[in-house]
């Protein structure tokens, strides 16, 4: 009778088969009875509220899942995305060039403004010339010019005479409304180391962006240099009357620098319009003959 083949062991072929089918350890057996162990716990954690995550990490760490079994339900955990955060959850870590730039300029602005405010206090190191320097305030006022103006326009005798000094009311009033309109606007606070004890104030006056003074001394001198005829000393006193004044606000503490030079370049541009809109009485009759009626 012929004896059965044996394997390379010597054992019957049919024998390992048997073992084989028969382990529970084995990969056949092991890897459906987690698979299903899994799908179990993943089912009963969801009945319970758990994070499925959580439930798939400690079916994981399970007897049968350490016995050698394949981790089916893992694979396809790790294969999802997290979700994003919405744009504005977001922390932008890389700001500007420009944004640097600019509070880079407004903390060197304000350091400026503050090393220069030298007259913002009595007992500041060039307290003693405050009082000159008010006085430098009131005469580049709003209401000084306005009624300056309103007296010679009403003293005036001459028709070419009345025609400047209409043209400068005109400028004035367009001053007040701008530098109130952008005040209005910017509502830049005046700096931390100003006195609020200035000269008939209004409501847009507690702003400090664009300096109202530095506007007015641009846009008056840039006026009479272009329409009064002065000699050289006197055309030159008015230019530095522009520039001390300008320069007085910062020293007072009234504006910070980039106050007044935008002031100064706002009111360089205001003559800019009214000489544009120049009035005469070919082109607004009516109002010539209006206050000639008076």
């Amino acid at each position: 009778m012929a004896s059965p083949r044996r394997s390379v062991e010597g054992r019957p072929l049919g024998a390992s088969v048997s073992s084989n089918t028969s382990n529970p350890g084995s990969p056949a057996h092991g890897g459906g009875s987690s698979s299903r162990f899994e799908f179990q716990s993943l089912l009963s954690s969801r009945a319970a509220g758990v994070d499925p995550t959580s439930a798939r990490l400690r079916a994981s760490e399970s007897p049968v899942h350490r016995r050698g079994s394949f981790p089916v339900a893992a694979a396809g955990s790790s294969q999802a995305s997290p979700p994003s955060l919405p744009e504005e959850d977001r922390i932008d870590l890389n700001p500007s060039f420009l944004g640097i730039a600019l509070r880079s300029l407004l903390a060197i602005d304000l350091w400026l403004s503050k090393k220069l405010g030298v007259c913002a206090g009595e007992s500041s190191s060039w307290g003693s010339v405050r009082p000159l320097m008010k006085l430098l305030e009131i005469s580049g006022h709003g209401i000084t010019w306005l009624l300056g103006t309103l007296y010679c326009l009403c003293r005036s005798d001459s028709w070419a005479g009345r025609e400047v000094l209409m043209n400068l009311l005109f400028a004035l009033l367009l001053d007040l409304l701008v530098v109130a309109l952008i005040k209005g606007l910017v509502r830049r606070p005046r700096p931390a180391h100003n006195q609020m004890d200035m000269f008939v104030t209004l409501s847009v006056d507690k702003y400090s962006f664009p300096s109202g003074h530095a506007t007015r001394a641009s846009l008056v001198s840039r006026f009479i240099l272009k329409h009064l005829v002065l000699a050289i000393p006197l055309r030159v006193l008015v230019v530095l009357w522009a520039f001390i004044l300008g320069l007085s606000r910062v020293m007072l503490g009234r504006h910070n620098v980039t106050d007044v030079a935008f002031g100064f370049f706002l009111g360089y541009m205001q003559y800019s319009i009214v000489d544009y809109c120049w009035l005469s009485p070919h082109n607004a009759p009516v109002l010539f003959i209006l206050w000639n009626q008076q």
